[in-house]
């Protein structure tokens, strides 16, 4: 080849993010600790919840449009008998009435009934831009908030624990669902009123608490320079995705933006996506299918000459 591939750091630390943290405080974090300004988190978790945050660092944040994507998995705390205006425990208690009528069976019933897709209405006191602004900063100063419900997909929702007012549930479901809003709908369908007092995401698109490392244990990583140990390379990042192989004439074309073209059954996402590696096993980049032409284009670039 003659251009030299530049050797980057490019991947993701998978974190257990503890509670009393913003997002982004974990971000700016890892960002001291790699000494990589180039870093974003996957999907927000509120400071009141724990568990996996992904946080890319280097060019492989240019991934986040894909792994943000990704389906959540939560396990929820939710109180039987006061519904909140914040819907979690922080609010101001706006309803309540008893909950000792309501049965598990009754409980596990209803459950089922918000496994599919539908339309959930985000909290207002959220981080969602209302005319560039959160929507939670524009309640707090006394304005009336409206927001567009959303269409989310619940692909199951299940009952972990039953001891009324305090249940605890597994919610598998599309990005953008808010948890909050699930758990104060289900205080109103129960006409007992209900709040969220407590969030653990447990997945995260492919990555699960068995892939993320506790933050302290990253930051003593940082420390001693081990940090590297807990990092995942770019290329490993879209695991369901199918890839192909580029040999090192092919690398350097990809790298200029060159397209290629495309076999007789080629592999590729619902999207017609598909992740191009070298025979090192590095990403190259994420390349989309142009059927017209029968060619994959280069859609993002992670090697540079």
């Amino acid at each position: 080849m003659e251009g030299k591939i530049k050797n980057v750091v490019s991947g993701a630390l998978v974190i257990d993010k503890p509670i009393g943290l913003t997002s982004h405080d974990v971000v700016k974090i890892a960002r001291r600790g790699t000494n990589i300004r180039r870093a974003g988190h996957t999907g927000t978790l509120d400071p009141r919840a724990s568990g996996v945050l992904v946080v890319l660092i280097g060019p492989a944040v240019r991934l986040s449009e894909f792994i943000s994507a990704d389906d959540k998995r939560y396990q929820a705390t939710i109180k039987l008998g006061a519904s909140t205006d914040t819907y979690d425990s922080e609010g101001r208690i706006t309803h309540s009435a008893p909950f000792e009528h309501i049965t598990e069976e009754q409980f596990s019933t209803l459950l089922k009934s918000y496994e599919g897709k539908t339309l959930q209405t985000p909290p207002v006191y959220s981080a969602i831009k209302v005319q560039g602004r959160p929507a939670h900063r524009r309640t707090r100063s006394g304005e009336e908030v409206e927001l567009e419900p959303r269409e989310i997909d619940v692909y199951a929702l299940d009952l972990l624990e039953w001891a009324p007012p305090e249940v605890v549930l597994d919610v598998y479901c599309s990005s953008g669902t808010y948890v909050r809003s699930l758990a104060n709908d289900i205080g109103e369908d129960l006409q007992t009123g209900a709040h969220l007092i407590g969030l653990r995401r447990t997945k995260s698109g492919f990555f699960t608490l068995r892939h993320a490392v506790r933050l302290r244990e990253l930051q003593d990583a940082f420390l001693t320079g081990d940090w590297y140990n807990f990092l995942i390379p770019a290329a490993e990042l879209l695991p369901d995705w199918p890839a192909i192989e580029l040999d090192n004439e092919q690398v350097e074309k990809v790298a200029f933006g060159h397209r290629l073209p495309v076999g007789s059954n080629p592999e590729m996402t619902e999207d017609g996506y598909t992740r191009a590696v070298s025979e090192q096993g590095d990403l190259v980049a994420v390349l989309s299918f142009d059927e017209q032409k029968r060619e994959w284009q280069p859609k993002k670039v992670f090697f540079q000459t």
